[in-house]
């Protein structure tokens, strides 16, 4: 089977606290999360422009099958418009920086890692 489209499709970021992570990722983002409450799971949906390539996914509730994570394991990159000034809004929003920007390479551009409000390792990307 070839893939028609990038192999994203969709992510779900777990969340404990719905209202502290919608206003998280609204700061750093500079977003507007839409917030569907359906009934045990709450999902707070990012923005998507389907005329551009990259997935869309969403911050998720569910007390008993998602739970924030800081390890090693699956980590999604959020793409924003560089990653310097993006990273010094975590720590005011509630989270941490764990890597500053860092370039991959000149045609890949730049990377940071950090911790969200709910304890998820997440990581931003920019080409500049």
């Amino acid at each position: 089977m070839v893939m028609e489209n990038n192999p994203v499709g969709w992510f779900e970021i777990p969340v404990t606290d719905m209202d502290r992570a919608k206003k998280f990722y609204e700061q750093i983002l500079g977003v507007e999360i839409s917030v569907h409450d359906m009934h045990e799971l709450k999902m707070g949906w990012f923005p998507m422009d389907p005329g551009k390539p990259g997935a869309s996914g969403s911050l998720v509730y569910h007390k008993e099958f998602y739970e924030p994570s800081d390890s090693k394991g699956v980590l999604i990159y959020l793409n924003c418009g560089d990653v310097e000034p993006t990273l010094e809004l975590v720590e005011k929003a509630g989270g941490k920086v764990l890597q500053p920007k860092k370039q991959i390479s000149p045609e890949h551009g730049y990377m940071g890692l950090f911790i969200d409000s709910e304890g998820n390792r997440m990581a931003l990307h920019s080409r500049r």
